[in-house]
């Protein structure tokens, strides 16, 4: 297997542990706000989804985000995500505020996770090679190898245990199995 397969098998595997995750969360497990600086299931997960579709079509295809444009309004989610920079102050604030319509928020994750899949098919070996510079970020030069490795499947699995540690502190099962 190349490289494109290997990742593009590596984030489909991390979108179904992510969705398996999350198929039997309640309304009320969705919004339960956890003690200490933790943030609610919702949010998380709507990060998760909302930083996927930034990265794929804003900051690799250059394009709006889906949430911006195809699906602006209608992503599932009360409020925008502040965006990285001065505006991610808030986002502890946002997290505890949001609500969350999980039927609609998981839908348009299928659309993020289909055009993320697309993105990575169309892409050359030559092109994980591209770099890309995440300094304002406090990431210094990247290629975009990293940037899927990183920030999408590394991420997706991170923010899965986090929603499987939050639906066991509510005494439910975390991981599907």
């Amino acid at each position: 297997m190349h490289s494109i397969g290997l990742l593009q098998q590596g984030i489909q595997i991390a979108h179904q542990f992510l969705e398996g995750t999350m198929a039997d969360v309640t309304e009320a497990q969705l919004h339960w706000i956890p003690p200490g600086i933790a943030n609610p299931l919702g949010a998380t997960y709507a990060h998760v989804v909302l930083s996927e579709d930034m990265i794929i079509n804003g900051m690799l295809q250059e394009k709006p985000p889906l949430f911006a444009s195809s699906w602006a309004g209608r992503a599932g989610i009360s409020e925008p995500m502040p965006q990285p920079g001065p505006e991610w102050e808030n986002y502890g604030m946002w997290a505890k505020r949001v609500q969350v319509d999980l039927a609609t928020l998981r839908a348009y994750a299928q659309v993020v996770y289909a055009t993320t899949d697309a993105y990575i098919a169309s892409l050359a070996e030559s092109d994980l090679d591209r770099p890309v510079d995440l300094s304002v970020a406090g990431m210094g030069q990247v290629n975009v190898a990293w940037i899927l490795n990183g920030l999408v499947m590394a991420h997706a699995n991170n923010i899965c245990g986090e929603i499987a540690c939050l639906k066991g502190l509510q005494g439910a099962r975390g991981y599907p199995f």
